[in-house]
């Protein structure tokens, strides 16, 4: 197995990846750093979440950039504000002993004209959502004129929520003497063109696809039960992981206030986080999840993507969710860095069918517990 060292990246930055507790590659930044390092080509990455992908890709964008250029020469591209919030801060804690390398995450849900102020300071790397990012583009408070690597990460997801045109727009007003780098969990008819349009023909492409589409180190559980004891059946299940932490997730925001309330009247330290939550409150929620003053999370799947809290032992879904990808995604938010977790699906009898398509899709086993 390599090390940071081999890999080319520099005794400064892995002084501050020893400061986070990472000291080995993971596989995908072991086979990804020695080819982004290069900055000579397009890339095509496969990887599901919690493979270290942001140490892969950012590690080699930070060793790339000139910190005595005043001008932005990385953008990084993610689908929610919470991804790019979480990207930010990772490379940030990088660069802690380096030469300075300005980085600003710019989304929807926050005062533009703040972020605007922010972008007239020296700004290495922007860290963005595509629809916030073609704003500031069209009200001319940033230009990519000298971007030298453009990375897309979690593709499908930009996608499937709707940022065909943005993507489009803002890779146009790029230059044509750059990098892309596209991440993706998997390669829809969207992906596909993307890469057919804006990479090389040469792209070099690492895909991790392994037996299954989801991470190995999660167990898969269901229990069948009627709706009306589902609350009685989480609150059993809660209660034998004592102190251990996790993520519930449900299909509508409603229904996550509602169990949430449900949860707190029980005396169990939760809250809920859901779309239409203002920036300050969803902010206020994430912080006091990170700082282990809520236990336990109850969020609908604007949540699945961007939230990378250590140590989450397990993901309910109280409700099981209707599409493939976003079961991936909750899945995924437990078993992160090697380390085991616990996929519980909580559905009444006709939702057994829905169990029987899992296992078929992602190549997994799920085991039924007796309630």
């Amino acid at each position: 197995m390599a090390t940071f060292s081999q890999l080319g990246i520099s005794k400064d930055l892995i002084k501050g990846l020893k400061e986070l507790d990472i000291h080995t590659p993971t596989e995908i930044q072991e086979e990804t750093i020695p080819i982004l390092m290069q900055m000579e080509t397009d890339f095509i990455g496969q990887a599901q979440t919690g493979t270290g992908k942001t140490a892969a890709f950012g590690l080699p964008l930070l060793s790339n950039i000139d910190p005595k250029l005043d001008k932005i020469q990385g953008l990084i591209l993610a689908p929610t504000r919470e991804l790019c919030q979480q990207i930010a801060k990772q490379l940030f804690k990088f660069t802690k002993y380096t030469d300075k390398i300005f980085i600003e995450s710019v989304f929807g849900g926050a005062q533009i004209d703040e972020q605007i102020n922010r972008l007239r300071r020296p700004t290495h790397i922007v860290v963005a959502t595509p629809g916030r990012l073609v704003d500031l583009l069209h009200k001319e408070a940033l230009s990519l004129k000298d971007v030298k690597t453009v990375i897309l990460d979690e593709a499908d997801e930009m996608l499937s929520m709707g940022f065909k045109k943005e993507l489009n727009e803002i890779l146009d007003q790029t230059p044509k003497e750059k990098q892309i780098w596209l991440f993706s969990a998997t390669m829809s008819s969207g992906v596909q063109q993307i890469i057919h349009t804006y990479l090389s023909r040469n792209a070099q492409k690492v895909i991790f696809k392994k037996k299954s589409l989801v991470n190995e180190s999660i167990e898969h559980k269901y229990v069948i039960c009627d709706a009306q004891q589902k609350l009685q059946v989480l609150l059993s299940f809660l209660n034998s992981q004592k102190d251990n932490r996790g993520l519930i997730f449900c299909n509508t925001k409603k229904a996550a206030q509602t169990l949430a309330k449900q949860l707190l009247s029980k005396n169990i330290k939760s809250d809920a986080l859901e779309g239409d939550m203002k920036q300050k409150e969803r902010d206020k929620v994430l912080r006091a999840f990170k700082n282990e003053s809520i236990q336990i999370l109850v969020a609908t799947d604007v949540a699945a993507r961007g939230i990378d809290v250590r140590d989450l032992s397990y993901v309910v879904h109280y409700q099981i969710p209707q599409d493939l990808e976003y079961f991936i995604h909750r899945a995924g938010r437990t078993g992160r860095a090697g380390k085991q977790g616990l996929s519980l699906c909580l559905i009444e009898d006709r939702e057994q069918k829905n169990i029987r398509f899992l296992e078929k899709e992602l190549k997994i086993r799920m085991q039924r517990i007796k309630d």
